[in-house]
């Protein structure tokens, strides 16, 4: 069983994580286009990366602690795989955080936030609600 101990790392990682996107609203998998884009450039930067590492003989991997399939390259499919879980991970829990504090990042289309929240999330118990502008005072 040990040449599943990576993979088993990266199950740990990424479940430890996806019940934010149910139980916070983080909506990272909802939203696949902004996901892809995130993934995309990040995946091929440490793939390039390990590429050089390993025909540089730089590292390498344990093969008693890998399932033995690769990627293009020699480069393990576990490998792989931690280019995509560890950023949805992160994604995850910075979105999750987001949602609970009502932070608006400045990515969202216009008129989709006010004072700093999401206006489709709309005020929440025991969450400060956005004072309307007094009449003839400032806006």
């Amino acid at each position: 069983m040990s040449h599943l101990a990576y993979l088993g790392v990266l199950a740990f990682v990424l479940f430890g994580s996806a019940w934010l996107e149910l139980v916070l609203r983080a909506r990272v998998f909802s939203r696949a286009r902004r996901l892809v884009l995130t993934l995309v450039p990040v995946v091929a930067l440490f793939c390039l990366w390990d590429l050089y590492a390993i025909s540089a003989g730089h590292w390498s991997f344990d093969p008693a602690r890998t399932t033995g399939i690769r990627a293009p390259g020699d480069i393990p499919v576990e490998e792989v795989l931690f280019f995509v879980v560890v950023p949805i991970a992160s994604l995850l829990t910075l979105e999750a955080v987001r949602s609970v504090r009502r932070w608006e990042v400045g990515d969202e289309p216009p008129g989709a936030c006010a004072d700093g929240v999401r206006l489709e999330d709309g005020p929440r118990a025991g969450a400060p609600r956005a004072r309307a502008p007094r009449a003839g005072g400032p806006s």
